[in-house]
């Protein structure tokens, strides 16, 4: 119990300061001017430096990610497993959400002019950019992490095979459902850039298609025989109802101090690179995008770090579902909400190129997965691929080099390159994929038996 109650305290502590300027910057001059009064912040708090902002705002992100953790695997006694995860993954995302959602707002208020077309791509830039830093870092970094961290010896997830690169990451198959869904989002988004824009037919085909999954999962059993320790042991010990107010309380807290630090965390980054002469609308589509991912990259770690790699690997294929269909989805309609009529969220040629990119990358790591395992050879190629695109824009943008390629040119040599591979793996894996199709179905028709066939499995399912 000291543990437990120590690990919280220091989780908390960490966000302290930041809430600390938080609530004399903003919350007691609202309610000072709610009760008719005038109140204004020390001129210490109002005048911080980058510097501390973006400390201050990464201590509060790491804390708070521990809170959120926590708050999931406890959540798991009393929910489905895969949906207490998509709660986490959801929260984790959030800030990402709200700055797309401030791009889409403003390109709806501008609409017309140069700042308003600026700002469409800019909403697409951050999200193509967020979406395949998850999978690029998140999904090749944590494969890595898992087999090479201590302990990954005893780690029954982890298995050695001889040969160069060929250590796998044993993935649980029950993360197929999530597997399937992100295929079915990624499909569609290769389409998205042929209507113009992101317009209704895909906010009404990818909005439905995650409550279609969060109808599934929330028909999934309970899992309370999963063996947790330090924190979520201690929680989970309490009785129902104050386990449930524990839970929320946690996913309350920590999702409001992550959504209030990692806007300001991310400004902070863009200024400090602005100011050494990268770009600002490579740290737009980069460095913010990153720094709203760091609780979900926080989490996972974590999670991994516990020998639950499954669960982790769980909670970034729901992240990137929720950010290849909601986030998607929902910026049409924060346009249109500003626009104060229905309108398309259009963006130029080179966004339609990152949004193929972006789509490409994803069939191809989902290819990956179909055998419900991926080795450090695929992890590195992931990774690698990831980090030599982002590189060579990079170059191309600053003049660095000279190659005979514009930089949306690289991104559809990219995006071919994606492609070519991820059709070889699913035609070599063909059976997998058979396989993963048919378990999927199960799934579905146990949720819900009107729409599904009775599930039956081969033992090689």
């Amino acid at each position: 119990m000291r543990r437990a109650l120590g690990a919280i305290s220091a989780a908390v502590a960490l966000t302290v300061p930041w809430l600390t300027i938080v609530g004399a910057t903003d919350g007691l001059p609202w309610l000072a001017a709610a009760a008719g009064l005038e109140y204004q912040a020390p001129a210490a708090f109002r005048t911080v430096s980058t510097v501390w902002t973006v400390l201050l705002t990464g201590l509060t992100v790491l804390g708070a990610s521990f809170l959120l953790a926590w708050a999931a695997e406890t959540a798991e006694k009393d929910v489905p497993q895969a949906f207490a995860i998509a709660v986490l993954a959801v929260l984790a995302v959030a800030p990402e959400y709200a700055v797309d959602a401030l791009y889409a707002w403003n390109a709806g208020v501008f609409a017309g002019t140069e700042r308003g077309i600026e700002a469409g791509n800019l909403a697409v830039a951050n999200m193509t950019g967020a979406n395949r830093i998850l999978i690029g870092i998140g999904w090749a970094g944590v494969a890595l992490f898992t087999v090479f961290r201590r302990g990954s010896s005893t780690d029954p997830s982890v298995e050695n095979r001889p040969g160069f690169l060929s250590d796998v990451v044993i993935l649980d198959r029950e993360i197929g459902l999530e597997i399937v869904f992100l295929l079915l989002a990624t499909l569609w988004a290769f389409l998205v850039p042929f209507n113009g824009g992101i317009d209704i037919f895909d906010m009404l085909f990818l909005v439905g298609l995650y409550v279609c999954y969060i109808a599934v999962i929330l028909r999934g059993e309970v899992e309370p025989e999963t063996d947790h320790v330090g924190v979520p042991a201690y929680l989970q010990r309490f009785s129902k109802p104050g386990r449930i107010a524990t839970v929320l309380v946690l996913f309350a807290y920590s999702g409001a101090m992550i959504f209030t630090a990692v806007e300001p965390f991310a400004h902070g980054l863009e200024h400090l690179g602005e100011s050494a002469g990268i770009p600002s609308f490579f740290m737009i589509q980069w460095i913010a995008p990153l720094a709203s991912e760091a609780p979900e990259l926080i989490v996972v770690v974590y999670l991994v770090n516990k020998a639950r790699s499954t669960a982790g690997f769980n909670a970034l294929i729901s992240s990137k579902l929720n950010q290849w269909t909601l986030l998607i989805g929902t910026l049409v309609v924060v346009h249109s909400l500003a626009l104060g009529e229905y309108g398309v969220l259009a963006f130029d040629s080179k966004q339609s190129a990152e949004i193929w990119l972006t789509a490409a990358q994803s069939f191809f790591a989902i290819a990956l997965l179909i055998r419900f395992e991926i080795s450090v050879g695929e992890a590195v190629t992931l990774l690698g691929l990831f980090l030599s695109q982002v590189l060579l824009e990079f170059a191309i943008i600053r003049d660095i080099v000279a190659v005979p390629v514009s930089s949306t040119d690289l991104l559809l040599v990219y995006t071919w390159i994606y492609v070519v591979l991820g059709t070889a793996l699913f035609v070599s894996r063909r059976r997998s994929f058979g396989r993963l199709l048919r378990r999927t179905a199960g799934t579905i028709g146990d949720a819900m038996p009107l729409v599904g066939a009775d599930r039956t499995y081969s033992a090689d399912d």
